[in-house]
This record gives structure tokens, sequence and C-alpha cells, in this order.
């Protein structure tokens, strides 16, 4: 078992299923990228209490596979404000199926623009509408 820890709350969990997985066995990347997407996304509607678009992945490393049966855990953390973006990083670990062994798997840095209603950027911080 990994003595490291994840870091930033926690913000999705799913399970990893045989229809997300590559003719190896193994979960496709763009599936976890989707997961990750979606757990920054929610810090970031939490955070600016607006709606946010994703507009980039500043960085993203693949640690080890995900397989069929783990349960995906991804936690967030803002890592930085601007005037309308945030950055926020994302670890996705992994509790391998029938045991107690957590796994860092996939790290990624997203960007999220905070938008008003018509889709336009506005401050992200909430207290500078």
């Amino acid at each position: 078992m990994s003595e490291q820890q994840p870091s930033g709350q926690l913000a999705t969990q799913t399970l990893a299923m045989p229809m997300d997985a590559n003719p190896n066995g193994d979960i496709f990347g763009g599936w976890l990228l989707s997961q990750m997407d979606l757990a920054a996304g929610i810090l970031a509607k939490k955070f600016s209490h607006s709606r946010t678009t994703t507009v980039a992945l500043d960085s993203m490393v693949f640690k080890k596979a995900v397989w069929v049966g783990d349960i995906v855990s991804c936690h967030s953390e803002i890592l930085k404000v601007g005037s309308s973006s945030m950055k926020v990083k994302v670890e996705a670990w992994v509790e391998r199926q029938l045991t107690d062994e957590k796994y860092l798997v996939t790290e990624g840095v997203f960007t999220f623009v905070a938008i008003n209603a018509q889709g336009k950027p506005h401050p992200a911080d909430p207290k500078k509408r």
C-alpha cells in the first residue's frame, strides 16, 4: 500500500467497468481523463458559484494502469485563481478490487473559466462580481 495520501478534497468516486476498457483489460486513458475533468469542474463550480468551462489541460501524467473493478477516486484542489480562470489540480487514485491497496494512478492540472449565463467570462471569485 502507498504511504502517500491524496491531496485535495474528494470530488468524485466511481467503479471502472468493462465497457471502459481496451482489449488488454486496462481502462482507456480518455475515460479517466473525463472523470478527472468532471472532478475539476465540480470544484471550479463550487468555488466560483458559477457556470464554468474547461479551457485547457495544462499537464497530465499517467503513473499506473487502471483495471476493471478498480474504485476510482478523484481528489481536486484549487492551485491558482486568476481574474476569470482557475487552475485545478486533480489526482486520480484507485483502490484495487478485493484489496486495501490504494495507488495514485494519474494527476493533472486543468484550467477552467467562470462564465455567465451568456457564456461570457466573468470574475472567478464571486466576491469580485
